[in-house]
């Protein structure tokens, strides 16, 4: 688990500085140059959709999502842990489902090019997988620790 854990905060930390260069490029050009590159743009969403999946697995993980809790307090303590379970089990089978649809996707995506870097679509569409796998596992970790307390 802590190698893949490394692995997102790398990818997280990897793609997050891409996207801030690539935006940094793309003011510069555009303010310094005759012309800005057009691959400029589709480079920043790129490395974007790349980050926040990297980034959202280890979200769950540490449990940093916006967490509404209004009504959660007023429930019983038994009734928190039931939809705490429920909550983790429906998020696991969501992003199973999302998993398998990324596959979908990036399959298709071989043989697409995108418009201005002219690379295969499959590349934008691995970060679904991505961002779909970081999900599942961590829900399902998060799942088996609610059980066994």
């Amino acid at each position: 688990m802590t190698l893949f854990v490394r692995i997102l905060q790398t990818g997280t930390l990897l793609s997050t500085v891409a996207f801030l260069l690539s935006v940094l490029y793309q003011i510069y050009a555009r303010f310094l140059l005759a012309s800005a590159p057009p691959w400029t743009e589709e480079a920043s969403r790129l490395f974007f959709l790349y980050a926040m999946g990297f980034a959202a697995g280890l979200a769950l993980k540490d449990q940093e999502y916006v967490f509404l809790d209004i009504l959660y307090r007023r429930l019983s303590k038994v009734a928190r842990v039931w939809l705490d379970h429920v909550v983790a089990l429906l998020i696991s089978m969501l992003f199973l489902v999302m998993a398998g649809y990324g596959v979908e996707f990036f399959i298709l995506g071989l043989s697409e090019q995108s418009p201005s870097m002219r690379i295969p679509m499959a590349v934008a569409f691995g970060s679904i997988i991505v961002m779909a796998e970081g999900l599942f596992i961590f829900s399902l970790v998060t799942l088996f620790k609610k059980s066994g307390s």
